[in-house]
């Protein structure tokens, strides 16, 4: 993994931090982004003072993911900065369904804010970013999911949040397909019950093992799956 540039969105905290942590103890360059600049300085410096294998360093990127044109500037700066991109993982994302939210009582624009972070912009930064890895014929997508989006379980309750991954999802099968005969692999994930600032205090997952098949996605060998949806490394139902 030396040398191999990657992009976290939403990288300053949670399961995106963490993930970001251990692409660079492999020896990535990672760019971890973040809606506030002063939390992702800070996040970076931690995971510095850490260390990586083979010089890997973390750095940041002011970014709301929602924000078309801040987007285009994050990959005219991997473009600039790195000449290619190697990695990029859809972390950042939102459940702002209030507590107890049904479908049929649900404000539309909870709809509409959830689509905006969860589903547009993944879509957003794969338009953006997918150009600099076919420079190299070399990338991995890796979209953090939910198996709260999985058609196969699909309940009540947190409508926007999970019909959100669950067009997430598809996201992810369109773009391995329009990307196959290629080396660029394109994979959903879900990280489980994590403790963070969305899971609670009372998940079960700690974020290291949230991360963990995310972090095994974004380094698959050559010729690994692409278009999958996966838990603890293992392929679940759509």
């Amino acid at each position: 993994m030396r040398g191999k540039i990657a992009v976290v969105t939403g990288g300053n905290r949670g399961i995106g931090s963490e993930i970001a942590r251990q692409l660079v103890k492999l020896g990535m360059q990672v760019v971890l982004t973040s809606r506030n600049p002063a939390k992702g300085e800070a996040t970076a410096a931690r995971i510095n003072a850490e260390g990586g294998a083979g010089g890997g360093k973390a750095a940041t990127f002011t970014l709301d993911v929602t924000d078309g044109t801040g987007i285009k500037a994050l990959a005219a700066h991997i473009e600039k900065t790195y000449g290619h991109l190697d990695v990029l993982v859809n972390n950042a994302g939102i459940q702002i369904d209030p507590k107890g939210s049904r479908l049929l009582t649900s404000d539309l624009q909870t709809y509409r804010d959830t689509f905006e972070t969860n589903v547009l912009a993944p879509l957003a930064l794969v338009q953006a970013l997918l150009p600099l890895m076919k420079k190299n014929n070399c990338g991995r997508i890796v979209n953090v999911s939910s198996q709260l989006g999985q058609l196969s379980e699909m309940a009540g309750g947190t409508p926007a949040y999970r019909m959100s991954k669950t067009a997430l999802n598809a996201l992810t099968r369109i773009v391995a397909a329009e990307t196959r005969g290629t080396n660029i692999l394109v994979n959903s994930m879900s990280p489980g019950w994590v403790k963070s600032d969305m899971g609670g205090p009372y998940a079960t997952r700690t974020l290291e093992q949230g991360a963990d098949t995310a972090v095994w996605l974004a380094t698959l060998p050559d010729g690994g799956p692409s278009g999958g949806f996966y838990y603890e490394r293992a392929a679940i139902a759509w």
